[in-house]
């Protein structure tokens, strides 16, 4: 079975998206519980759960500009090139 580019393309876009939101999550809960453990403060991983959900979002919102922002020139190239 053949996918074309474009299915290609999405679904490594949506796997991205997964990992950029999940990697800083999970390397910030690790520090918390690092931190916590070896500093006696069991509460300081839900900050830096925030912290890190903060960043995966961060990442989230800059790819999706950046590939809005692609989209809507390549969709402008097109519209002269048919003109």
């Amino acid at each position: 079975m053949k996918y074309s580019k474009k299915v290609l393309l999405c679904m490594t876009l949506i796997l991205q998206f997964g990992l950029n939101m999940v990697v800083p999550i999970i390397l910030c809960t690790m520090l918390g519980v690092w931190l916590g453990k070896r500093y006696d403060m069991p509460l300081i991983v839900a900050p830096l759960f925030i912290v890190g959900a903060l960043a995966g979002f961060t990442n989230i919102y800059k790819m999706a500009t950046k590939v809005y922002k692609s989209k809507e020139e390549t969709k402008g190239d097109y519209v002269k090139k048919n003109k």
